[in-house]
């Protein structure tokens, strides 16, 4: 799905050659300052990489449409933006900008149940919890129905139980969909539990001198 080759950005990255396949859900796992954010946001073009290639779907990311991109290769990180208005729009928000057909109340109604969101379609958005807000961005990607999704440590202000209800909901719906995942996360339990396959950091990177 991506291939990463004789990839350098400023002193952060140097990546020889790295892939990661695709209908897999995959971990990025290493310490903190490790590289694991900018290498996912050079996976949906939001960085550049200095030199070298990333591509996506054996095409290099930068040639793509950045709107066309984003479609297909969803982001989801650990602030999760409400945009103004309800529930319901926050939730909807990305299936249109992905131009899928609008889902019906109902079916919203059990995404909101099955995430244990206690909310309505018609609260305000701007007026939930952060873990409330997670949530919901969670249910916003899940319905773009996009073809990979880059998670950057998404569950950072859920409990232990949300965070196993909302990554149990998540990777199974993903599976069932036969579709590609990339989460970043600082929890070696979570990395293990969720993942099909693990990348260190430290085996990904080439040491300065090497």
């Amino acid at each position: 799905m991506f291939q990463l080759r004789h990839v350098q950005f400023k002193d952060i990255l140097h990546i020889e050659n790295f892939s990661i396949p695709g209908q897999r859900v995959c971990c990025l796992f290493g310490e903190s300052g490790s590289g694991k954010s900018t290498l996912l946001k050079m996976l949906n073009g939001m960085l550049t990489q200095d030199s070298g290639e990333v591509l996506y779907k054996n095409q290099e990311i930068s040639s793509y449409d950045p709107v066309d991109l984003r479609k297909e290769v969803v982001m989801l990180g650990q602030d999760a933006v409400m945009f103004e208005g309800t529930v319901r729009d926050n939730l909807l928000i990305g299936r249109k900008f992905s131009g899928k057909e609008e889902t019906s109340d109902q079916k919203l109604g059990e995404l909101l149940n099955a995430l244990r969101l206690g909310k309505q379609l018609e609260d305000e958005a701007d007026k939930l919890s952060g873990g409330e807000k997670q949530r919901v961005a969670f249910g916003r990607v899940l319905l773009m129905d996009a073809e990979v999704y880059l998670l950057d440590e998404p569950t950072s202000a859920l409990d232990v139980e949300t965070e196993t209800l909302v990554m149990d909901l998540f990777t199974n719906q993903l599976r069932e969909r036969d579709k590609t995942a990339v989460f970043v996360t600082h929890s070696k339990e979570v990395a293990e539990k969720y993942a099909d396959e693990i990348f260190y950091m430290n085996d990904i990177l080439v040491s300065e001198g090497t």
